[in-house]
């Protein structure tokens, strides 16, 4: 994938700032946000379209347009109208970097406002009002407050009341319920046809259990689309609200064919986690579907500051239940991240004896291995049976995470023991796990993923999983403390979990989820190097080649 013209310039040309054949203003060069606007290096997102058949390519706008209705509903979600906030703006660079992060908030830097004029980022984004109280919530007599389909308004009489999102944003979802039928009259695939009829009807009701079942059922299709309201990450405020998104993905069968076989590894899995047997006595579902992408569109939530690069869905605790999950790796996106930003950080930061540990192999098993380590362990506590997500509430996120990160390495461990991943080469996965802890944080420490990193990165720490060299600045695994680190971690937070203790989640998240100032320093000599944080893409049908 190579990189293209400067993005400022790019989004601030599709917002009619720029004529496409001007060349860029000079303001536009010397504006303050355009050094935030070089964090991301750009990309293109294409696959071998001569994989698709004619009506697929046909399908491909059609899923498009819907992705781009989950965009202007993400908006909504995350700030209110896009209009109207976009439209105040003149500086390129600025237009550039709020179309990167759907609003004022620096998502890479805690949701800090990177334009004048904004306060702190409300916890509840746009799907609470600004001024509810937590009595006020409280005090709503309906169980659907909690629902992750409904978002809380005043009435004409200043009261609050749940409105489900078919109801808020009935216009858009109506459209997009049609447009999803549309495609399925051209779907070839008979689980991909079940599937769109089914997530048409979804949006129309905000009941998803029966399409992401049908999506689970999903086997022999190439086309895919994770579409709707998704992951809960943008609720700050209570972790209840989901948020829209679309991403189009195209199968590597290829690639996909190498990881059937880990599923079945499963329950076996299970059994083992290093904790007492009450905690590890739910059953993991062997039939996980796991699959390797070309991701090629990415529009609302997904699209919001840095990019996922793999897919662990559906969320729901019932279909896990009885169907496991899917775990799909996004091979463009996670290649482009591993190239341009893991490697370098890793040349600055990682011991010289061990960057070449640094692999993309393992960087890849880590990620997808971190997407089928969330169907380990619990989902209902143990004393009440109650939703773990539920009882956790504002902190559910952040310790499922850092769950997931610690079990995947766990995983991997236990395979390459077992014989079903190549052991001589665990290593590199220790490495490159720790390497990818400070791509991690760079972010910054205010979303789930953050916190999580910054929780393992102490523990680790503390444990004296690595260590660090003062005179170079670098940092080195220690295989056997890291090891022993990753079991105990992993046993804490599965016990929190399963005791659906929400003030040990808080306190774990209190005292380690935050960047102390001597990491900070090491953050700042990789990003002092000109490293990109994350990356953005250019995407479409015309890149495509459509």
């Amino acid at each position: 994938m190579k990189k293209i013209a400067p993005i400022a310039l790019l989004l601030a040309m599709s917002l009619g700032f720029v004529a496409c054949n001007e060349k860029p203003v000079k303001q536009a060069e010397e504006s303050p946000t355009q050094k935030l606007v070089d964090q991301y290096a750009t990309f293109e997102l294409t696959t071998d379209i001569s994989k698709l058949t004619e009506k697929e390519k046909q399908m491909l706008p059609i899923l498009m347009e819907v992705a781009d209705i989950m965009e202007e509903l993400f908006w909504k979600d995350a700030i209110g109208d896009k209009a109207t906030f976009l439209g105040k703006l003149t500086d390129p660079a600025a237009v550039a970097y709020s179309k990167i992060n759907y609003g004022p908030w620096d998502r890479l830097a805690n949701n800090t406002p990177f334009l004048e004029g904004f306060d702190a980022k409300p916890k509840g984004a746009n799907f609470y009002p600004a001024d509810m109280t937590a009595k006020e919530f409280d005090a709503i007599q309906s169980d659907m407050k909690t629902d992750w389909y409904t978002k809380i308004e005043r009435d004409e009489n200043g009261a609050l009341k749940v409105v489900p999102y078919h109801v808020a944003y009935k216009e858009q979802i109506q459209k997009a319920a049609g447009l999803l039928l549309e495609a399925a009259e051209l779907a070839e695939d008979a689980g991909l046809k079940k599937y769109l009829e089914l997530r048409s009807t979804a949006l129309l009701t905000d009941d998803y259990l029966a399409s992401d079942l049908a999506w689970m059922d999903m086997k022999t299709n190439t086309l895919d689309f994770v579409v709707g309201p998704i992951e809960t990450y943008e609720d700050a405020l209570y972790g209840y609200k989901a948020s829209h998104s679309g991403q189009i993905l195209v199968k590597d069968k290829v690639w996909s064919e190498k990881l059937s076989k880990f599923a079945a590894l499963l329950p076996r899995l299970q059994e083992g986690l290093p904790v007492p047997a009450a905690y590890k006595a739910e059953k993991a579902n062997a039939n996980a579907d796991m699959n390797v992408y070309d991701v090629i569109y990415y529009a609302g939530d997904c699209n919001a500051g840095s990019k996922n690069i793999a897919i662990n869905l559906p969320n729901d605790p019932r279909v896990h239940a009885e169907k496991g999950s899917r775990k799909l790796q996004l091979k463009n996106a996670m290649k482009a991240k591993f190239d341009k930003i893991l490697v370098p950080i890793s040349d600055l930061l990682m011991d010289e004896s061990q960057r070449k540990n640094v692999t993309f192999d393992a960087f890849f098993e880590n990620v997808m291995f971190h997407e089928v380590a969330h169907g380990l362990g619990i989902k209902y506590t143990l004393k009440d049976q109650e939703s773990v997500r539920k009882v956790l509430k504002d902190t559910y996120t952040s310790i499922e995470e850092g769950k997931a990160d610690i079990l995947g390495l766990y995983m991997i461990t236990q395979m390459a023991e077992w014989g079903e991943l190549d052991s001589d080469k665990l290593m590199d996965n220790y490495v490159t796990f720790m390497a990818g802890i400070f791509r991690s944080v760079r972010f910054g420490a205010s979303s789930a993923h953050g916190k999580a990193n910054m929780i393992r990165f102490y523990f680790f720490e503390e444990q004296g999983a690595f260590t660090r060299n003062a005179e170079t600045g670098t940092y080195k695994v220690d295989f056997e403390k890291m090891k022993a680190a990753m079991n105990e971690l992993g046993k804490q937070i599965l016990i929190v979990q399963g005791d659906g203790n929400y003030e040990a989640a808080q306190q774990m998240i209190a005292e380690r989820g935050f960047i102390r100032e001597d990491l900070q320093k090491d953050l700042d000599r990789v990003n002092n190097a000109g490293i990109p944080k994350d990356v953005v893409f250019l995407q479409g049908a015309k890149v495509l080649g459509l």
